[in-house]
């Protein structure tokens, strides 16, 4: 049945690929005889989403998983397939050919169809699971409040499609009683049960010291046909939500490491390298009118360059555009800018209040320094005072720093003349870590746009 749903997603890609480059087609040119799209541009891309989509994992299972995330993966594979297609047509001397108006609009009609298609399908099976059809019996092994926990969240998200059937309480000192979910205590009457009432998965909520009981229940089940997963009680040990990672070929569960994924790392470095070109070559124009405002506005470089800490540690040197009169500052010792502060020329007040200072930062994004979002750097003398006194404070250094973050665009920007202030600012970039998705990302951004002209607490 899986392979099945497959091969109909790639069939309905490949479809909604040719229609939508038919539909722009009729859109963009009124005359029929104009109507020629270039044929070997429409016939790349359905090749070229088949190869690629998989490495997304737009055609995994997305059972349980948020169909935001779901969009978002879809938007940025088919985003890369356009942009291998075009250097693919450009490399074939083609690419002049090709009308750019029809191009954007079947770029975006044909990921809007993608993903219109998918969230109606889950809408579709939401409805299903919500009546009791499509969905897996789930028997939760466990104790205590992580056991109770993800019984719990199965009962919050019917829509899921996983159903509580049962719980094996292996305390039997700590009540696991419930309503609607009947609870065994002996191991041999919840094999029973499992096995004759069409249970499709068994969830191992354990902490890890329960090693025997986990081999025990493995072997149990071993030669039969039902999915066994662990979801280990590392709530006591793990920095953010754990996930799994493969070393040398051997699984490993992340207590204090990143939270972004190997995979989420690449698809986060794609698009921040293409986003940053598409800035720079669009704003072009604003960054040659801000450096000529600056260099006439005081004497000096019309960049500032400064030493900050990048993912892991490594140092590098950020750019933004000056905003202050040259100075002299004491060795080991960098001054926050203040309100009224004498040292911002006019220019320069604007730059920092509408963050148009930063926008250079996107050279340190193609760069490979920087990433379009991510928690924003600080000077090395703020790094070695803050992280002794702010816990949490050096795992901001887990992925590459932003330009924006979630702590800016929720107003934590600015002075931080307070320690609490900067403990609120990393509370904030470690929530971005433990949550990261490339919807929030986009989020992000979106909200960075809308406020950059009106933050009253930049100076």
């Amino acid at each position: 049945m899986r392979e099945l749903q497959g091969l109909a997603a790639r069939i309905f890609d490949v479809a909604v690929i040719v229609l939508a480059a038919l539909v722009a087609s009729q859109i963009r040119f009124e005359d029929a005889s104009q109507r020629s799209f270039y044929e070997a541009f429409v016939a790349f891309a359905p090749a070229l989403a088949l190869a690629l989509f998989p490495s997304f994992g737009v055609y995994q299972s997305w059972r349980g998983r948020s169909k935001i995330a779901l969009a978002g993966q879809v938007s940025i594979a088919w985003l890369i397939v356009q942009a291998c297609g075009l250097v693919l047509m450009f490399s074939l001397h083609r690419l002049d050919n090709v009308s750019r108006l029809w191009f954007i609009y079947w770029t975006a009609m044909g990921g809007g169809f993608m993903i219109a298609g998918r969230l109606v399908t889950h809408f579709v099976l939401a409805h299903m699971r919500n009546a009791g059809l499509n969905v897996h019996q789930v028997a939760v092994v466990g104790c205590g409040g992580h056991c109770g926990a993800v019984v719990r969240k199965i009962e919050a998200k019917p829509a899921a499609g996983f159903r509580a059937a049962a719980i094996y309480n292996l305390c039997p000192d700590t009540s696991a009683a419930h309503a609607k979910v009947p609870v065994f205590l002996d191991l041999a009457a919840f094999s029973y049960f499992v096995r004759t009432q069409d249970v499709h998965e068994i969830w191992l909520a354990l902490p890890l010291s329960e090693e025997r009981t986990i081999l025990a229940l493995v072997n149990e089940f071993r030669n039969d046909l039902i999915n066994v997963r662990f979801m280990p009680d590392v709530r006591s040990l793990a920095l953010f939500e754990s996930d799994m990672t493969t070393l040398l070929g051997v699984p490993a569960i992340n207590l204090v490491a990143s939270p972004l994924s190997p995979h989420a790392l690449m698809q986060k470095e794609i698009f921040d390298r293409v986003f940053a070109l598409a800035a720079l070559v669009g704003l072009m124009p604003l960054l040659l009118i801000i450096a000529a405002a600056v260099k006439l506005s005081s004497p000096g470089p019309v960049l500032f360059k400064q030493r900050r800490k990048g993912a892991d540690g490594r140092v590098f040197s950020i750019y933004k555009f000056r905003s202050m009169r040259l100075h002299v500052e004491q060795a080991g010792v960098v001054k926050q800018a203040t309100r009224n502060d004498p040292r911002i020329t006019r220019v320069g007040a604007f730059l920092r209040r509408t963050s148009l200072d930063e926008l250079p930062q996107f050279f340190n994004v193609l760069r490979g320094d920087m990433s379009v979002v991510g928690p924003r750097p600080h000077a090395i003398e703020h790094d070695d005072l803050y992280q002794k006194v702010v816990a949490g404070y050096i795992h901001r250094y887990r992925i590459k720093p932003g330009i924006t973050g979630w702590a800016q665009v929720n107003g934590f920007r600015g002075e931080t003349d307070r320690v609490e202030k900067m403990e609120r600012r990393v509370a904030h970039d470690l929530y971005y870590l433990g949550h990261w998705s490339f919807a929030l990302d986009l989020r992000i951004i979106a909200r960075t746009i809308v406020n950059g002209l009106r933050h009253t607490n930049a100076y």
